[in-house]
This record gives structure tokens, sequence and C-alpha cells, in this order.
């Protein structure tokens, strides 16, 4: 028999709608995919070279469990020049990827009758984590009004003795939105008040737009910091999403502790690619600035045109690649027979009538709105709003 907190978890929806759009074109289909999360771009060259260096020098064994001195040391050098954070290679570990640095952490700290508080709309591994380590997701609404920023005195209603930890994500995955500085500290300011850690997941910190710079809740005050685990990685900043290297900072018992948990789980990150994250972090980071640039120009485009369309509007992102489209006056709209009456239904029909992806806000805890990636190419973007556009315009 399956064991019961396995059955509490669900596939992730964002890899089934990738999943649905790549099966329908190795049928043939046009399909222009907006679900996927990955940058478009390719590994910059000098990162390449360092992995194809490590493979003729023979770095192909296993590595310590939590990662490579070298690779440490770039990300300890990283936090403290672009964070302001300093931290010892007892603070650091590697893992594969920045979604195993949060399942570790959920390991670490999340137990029966813990309560982990999450904004919502929230990326869709969050609750699961909490509910397969056996303790309870407690979700808090934000508003568009807001930005999307949780508000101090919502987040302190929902505070009770149980709660263990909140978890914050900044530029946000599905919004694109950012955390100002006054925010961030009243929301430190509660969480030492009710000796509650922060996980914050700034995997998306590279991809700001306007001028804005990101903000490390951990950087507020040492207090703070003693009780902040920084998610991050290489993923999104430099287009290494197959390498499978993400990284966390934060207290030494609970990093001690993320280490035992990985040592009998997947061991060691790739020592290729360990060697190759070195290289990213340690390099010249103009590619990262290219990138940028590009998501940048997309985003004006994408949101300019996506107002255009009637029923729908979306608030300008400052961050991470995606746009986050309010839908609510497009649902209860009728297609003949079939209603609209989900942003569920409202993906199922745009992938099966305008062969265009997207993904429902339900799956991020947030009915009325879709989520759209804009880590395509310009072309794409073009054709997918033009096909949405078209689409949409058959609903009576």
């Amino acid at each position: 028999m399956i064991a019961e907190r396995a059955k509490k978890i669900k596939p992730s929806p964002t890899l089934a709608v990738d999943s649905r759009a790549k099966e329908l074109k190795a049928k043939g289909f046009d399909i222009v995919n907006f679900g996927v999360g990955e940058p478009d771009f390719d590994t910059p060259e000098h990162i390449k070279e360092a992995a194809i260096r490590a493979i003729r020098d023979g770095f192909t064994k296993y590595t310590p469990v939590g990662g490579i001195d070298e690779l440490k040391e770039a990300i300890i050098e990283k936090l403290e020049r672009d964070n302001g954070l300093k931290y010892n290679k007892e603070n650091i570990i590697v893992s594969c990827g920045a979604k195993h640095s949060l399942y570790n952490i959920a390991q670490a700290l999340y137990g029966p009758g813990d309560e982990v508080i999450i904004p919502a709309p929230y990326w869709v591994s969050y609750p699961d984590q909490v509910l397969i380590n056996e303790a309870q997701p407690v979700i808090v609404d934000t508003y568009e009004e807001d930005d999307f920023m949780l508000r101090p005195e919502a987040l302190k209603d929902k505070i009770t003795k149980r709660t263990k930890a909140i978890i914050l994500n900044y530029p946000s995955n599905p919004t694109g939105f950012i955390y100002s500085k006054e925010v961030l500290q009243k929301i430190a300011e509660i969480a030492l008040e009710n000796n509650i850690y922060i996980i914050s997941d700034e995997i998306y910190e590279k991809l700001i737009y306007d001028g804005k710079k990101h903000i490390s809740i951990a950087s507020l005050s040492e207090e703070i910091k003693n009780k902040t685990i920084v998610v991050n990685g290489l993923s999104k900043s430099h287009a290494m999403t197959g390498w499978r290297i993400g990284y966390a900072a934060g207290p030494a018992e609970i990093i001690k502790t993320m280490t035992k948990i990985q040592s009998q789980s997947t061991s060691n990150p790739t020592s290729i690619s360990q060697k190759a994250a070195v290289a990213a972090l340690k390099g010249s980071q103009d590619c990262v600035e290219v990138m940028r640039k590009e998501f940048e120009k997309r985003r004006d485009y994408i949101v300019r045109e996506i107002n255009k369309i009637p029923g729908i509007s979306c608030k300008m992102p400052l961050g991470a690649f995606y746009a986050f489209p309010n839908v609510k006056s497009i649902l209860g709209r009728k297609s003949g027979d079939m209603e609209i009456n989900s942003s569920m239904n409202l993906s199922i029909y745009l992938l099966e009538k305008a062969m265009v992806a997207v993904v429902p806000g339900s799956a991020f805890g947030a009915e009325g709105y879709i989520r759209i990636s804009y880590a395509t190419s310009m072309e794409n973007l073009s054709k997918g709003i033009e096909r949405i556009r078209e689409t949409l315009e058959n609903l009576k």
C-alpha cells in the first residue's frame, strides 16, 4: 500500500501543462508554450567550458555531500557581494537545484503538528513539500492592489503556537512581483516576535526590472539572518536549469541537518555541474545582464499586448519572467456548450483551441488568473498573444 503522506501530494501542474504541450507538439501541432518556467537562452559558453574541463580533468567522482569547498566559497563571495550577507562554509549547502534545497529544508524543519505560512499566489511545490512532511500549509491570500505583497496584519492573524515558518518568494513565481524594504522589515519584526523561521526563496533575484534592486530579508539585521534560510540557485539567472545546482544559506545547525538528509537521499550534486557553477558565480556576469535586458523587453511587450485583449487586465510585473493576467471577466462565458467557469477550463480551452499553453491561476492558489511565461522568443510571444486574442473573441 502507498504511504498516506504520499497520497497528500499532487503532481506539479506547471510540469503537467508543459508535458501536455510537448505531447501535442510531438503529434505535429504548432504549440506556443507559455507554460514553461525555464529560460530559453543557452547556458553561457564560459560555464560550459568549465564543465568540459572538469570532464577532461577527470573531476567525475563523488564530492562532499554538501558541495565542494571551491563552490561554497564562490557562494559565500556572491552572497556578500550581492546581498550584504556574511556566511561561513558551515552555513552553506549545495543541492540538486533550489527545489531540492527547499525539500531538504522541509525535511529538516517541519513535522507533525507544525504549521507553515504560505502567501498565495504561491509556487506550486510549497504546499506539497509541507504536506509530505506531515505539517500543515496555512495559506494567506495576497491581493493585486497590493502588488501581491503579504499584508503584515494578515500574517499576524495566521500565526499560532504551532507556526514554524513562513515561506517568501520574490521576485515571485507566478506574479513577477517583489517586496518593498518596508514590508520586509515588518515581516521580519513579526517573525522575530513570534520566533518563527523565514524561508526566503530568491531564485529570481537577478531578473528585476525598472531599475529596482533586490533586498534579501536576511540582510535587514543579524537577528533576522539567524532565523532565515536563504535559497537560491543558477537555473534562472544563468540559464542552467538542467545542470541542477541550487544552494541554501542559513544557521549552521539547520544546514548540518539538511546535509545529513541529503547524504541519505541524493548524496552530492553532480561534480561536473559544481565546477560549472563555480565559473558561473566567479566569472563575468555580463551574460546575466544580457538575458535580463531581453526579458525586460519581452515583459514590456507582452503586458502591453495582454492589456489590449478585451476582458483581460495585467499589472506590470517587476521581476522573474512571468505575467499574471487577471481573467475574472472571462470566466462565465461560453464556447458552444462549454462554459469557461475556471482558470483551469480557460487554460484547457486555450491549449485545445488556440494551441497556446498557459498555467491556470488555481495551480498557484489564485483562481481568476493565468500565468504566462515570456521565457520565449518575441516571435512566439506575438504569435501566442494573437492566437489568444482571436480565440477569446469566440466566447459569448
